[in-house]
């Protein structure tokens, strides 16, 4: 990406996250005459700017995940505290939020440690401006992925329990199990010297290239599937949770790009080539 994209890109992140909030401050409790919604994605790019400084001075992206974890977990604090009259799907939608986020922000914290580097950003660190829209881009991915959550949790419309509250837990539950246990299952893989330079196609691997992506679309959707009954107006701007992390995980940077590095390595080897062939890019094969 070259200079001129990423100020553009540095200047319509800002443009896209405010145009969310405006639709998603439609019904939302306020603080001091401001809307709690649009405060809590304020506060997402502000962490991030923030932590962007120490990382750019030290050219490191080892604490760029557990940023991303915070920038959740904070938000969703951020409107629990700042909201009024919680009710039980406001506590849950947080909880979920919150559970994830530890879970997945301190596994990617782990896995950077271990591993020394995030070859990610290789060539992107060493440019101020190519670095800062990636913390920016992580702000507004924070934003987008937690929009359903958060425009529940703060809105002012407030449903008792409902069949919506146990089928979207039920999808959250079954997609958070399957992500975890992809993420082990591989984790444990790659620590065993005998699979060095081996691709996994064992336990949930054999079933999806991808398991613990599906995991996560599923949990997400789960998420907004909870939020349906109170949205309202432009608070249907919602649905561009689910819709953003599928977006992303399947035409974006997710298996598009891991897709191009295995085929990269182990392209041609007729095993490789077989796993392909039998095993789907994401929803497993029963």
């Amino acid at each position: 990406m070259n200079q001129r994209k990423v100020i553009i890109s540095l200047i319509l992140l800002p443009i896209i996250a405010s145009s969310v909030a405006l639709a998603g401050s439609q019904h939302s409790q306020t603080f001091n005459h401001l809307p709690i919604f649009a405060l809590c994605i304020g506060w997402a790019f502000l962490i991030n700017w923030l932590a962007f400084i120490p990382a750019s001075i030290f050219q490191t992206e080892k604490f760029f995940d557990l940023t991303g974890s915070l920038t959740y977990i904070t938000m969703t604090l951020l409107a629990l505290y700042l909201t009024d009259h919680l009710d039980i799907r406001s506590k849950l939608l947080a909880a979920l939020v919150i559970i994830w986020a530890i879970r997945l922000g301190s596994f990617l914290f782990i896995r950077v440690l271990q591993d020394g580097h995030d070859d990610r950003f290789d060539e992107i660190k060493s440019n101020f401006l190519r670095f800062l829209n990636v913390w920016t881009l992580q702000a507004l991915w924070c934003t987008l992925t937690a929009t359903a959550a958060l425009i529940s949790i703060t809105s002012t419309i407030r449903k008792d329990m409902d069949l919506f509250i146990y089928f979207g837990l039920g999808l959250w539950l079954i997609g958070f199990i399957i992500e975890v246990v992809a993420d082990q299952q591989k984790r444990q893989f790659k620590k065993n010297p005998a699979n060095k330079g081996q691709f996994i196609q064992s336990g949930l691997w054999a079933k999806s290239r991808h398991p613990n992506y599906f995991g996560e679309i599923l949990l997400w959707l789960g998420v907004f599937v909870i939020t349906i009954p109170v949205l309202q107006g432009w608070q249907w701007i919602a649905i561009l949770s689910p819709i953003f992390v599928a977006l992303l995980l399947i035409k974006v940077s997710g298996i598009p790009m891991l897709e191009a590095k295995a085929d990269k390595k182990w392209g041609g080897q007729k095993d490789y080539e077989t796993y392909k062939t039998n095993t789907p890019i994401l929803i497993p094969k029963l």
